[in-house]
């Protein structure tokens, strides 16, 4: 039986799960899975392809739900890139890292939700302010970009901040039916999960970054700036990024000023290794839920497996229609 909550019924979806817009990775094959299995898929929009954002969003111009994600300060630089991402006609745009008021007007008025990621209650009430209609709360231990706030401090802090106005949506190390049901508890209407996802059928990564997230355990991803500088990506404070450790990492933490000073040979060696499948240098952007992670199945058993596990965790009682109803909401506060 699925779980109600107020992100179910904003986005039109049987279960509250999210699939994270994971830069190449979350293609339209992947987002189109999740959403057919009852949750809501999200295209990558990544740092702005132009040629693969267009094919990608016509795969699933007409397909519903759906939604297409942006790193915003990315988006920033080729603005024109929303107008293509609209053409699809998604039911939500996600924005994360940087700015989201310049881009908030048009993405309302073409009546598709807006969905702002945030790791401090700052960036929560900027994008309240923007028209922000739901927020995504995101903990360190997430894989690819993001902060230095746990989870279970970010997610309840959010939820205060929202005070019911809009759904919060909890990620970073989020896998499985235990995740989902713990941050529901933490006053969450939702899961975004990305890694889990990674390791799926439908995901458009090399089969053997798949295989190294599969055989990770949790202490085998480190946060830092290595992986940026070593592309020449240059990140805005405090964004670093988390992936599994490798023989490149290890080399390179600790000599950043170095790898600064050798930026075009390390870019093209990186760039060399990432075409080749190699590894040991090239990242693989994952979270520290890779300990939870041990196959590779099709992107619908995620979201059943997730779904099942959560709704037998909660409990809860039953509706009129015979669905477990979850209904977050926020304490009030004292004075």
């Amino acid at each position: 039986m699925p779980i109600a909550t107020p992100l179910t019924e904003l986005l039109g979806i049987r279960h509250p799960i999210l699939s994270a817009p994971m830069d190449t990775i979350a293609g339209s094959r992947l987002t189109r899975a999740v959403s057919e299995a009852g949750g809501f898929g999200i295209l990558g929009g990544g740092y702005g392809d132009r040629t693969r954002l267009e094919t990608e969003a016509r795969e699933l111009k007409g397909f519903a739900p759906f939604g297409i994600g942006f790193i915003t300060w990315s988006l920033a630089k080729q603005p024109e890139l929303l107008e293509i991402a609209l053409e699809a006609r998604p039911q939500a745009v996600m924005l994360s890292f940087g700015d989201v008021a310049p881009f908030a007007p048009r993405i309302k008025a073409s009546g598709a939700r807006l969905i702002c990621q945030v790791q401090t209650e700052d960036m929560g009430k900027q994008a309240l302010d923007a028209g922000a209609e739901i927020l995504i709360a995101q903990g360190t231990e997430a894989g690819g970009h993001g902060a230095s706030r746990t989870t279970v401090d970010i997610v309840p802090a959010i939820v205060d901040l929202a005070a019911g106005r809009v759904p919060v949506v909890a990620a970073g190390g989020i896998a499985d039916g235990r995740g989902l049901a713990a941050m529901m508890m933490l006053g969450a209407s939702g899961v975004l999960v990305g890694t889990r996802f990674y390791a799926s059928v439908e995901a458009n990564g090399a089969e053997e970054a798949k295989l190294r997230i599969r055989d990770a355990g949790s202490n085998d991803t480190v946060r830092g700036i290595v992986p940026d500088w070593s592309r020449k990506l240059f990140w805005p404070a405090p964004f670093t990024a988390r992936t599994l450790v490798n023989s490149h990492i290890r080399s390179w933490t600790g000599r950043e000023v170095e790898l600064l000073q050798r930026a075009d040979e390390i870019a093209r060696d990186y760039a060399a290794a990432k075409m080749a499948g190699d590894f040991e240098i090239a990242a693989v952007f994952a979270g520290e839920a890779v300990g939870l992670i041990h196959d590779i199945p099709p992107a619908a058993d995620i979201v059943e497996r997730i779904a099942i596990e959560a709704e037998q965790l909660l409990g809860g009682r039953r509706n009129s229609a015979g669905a477990t109803q979850v209904l977050s909401s926020s304490p009030s506060r004292a004075g």
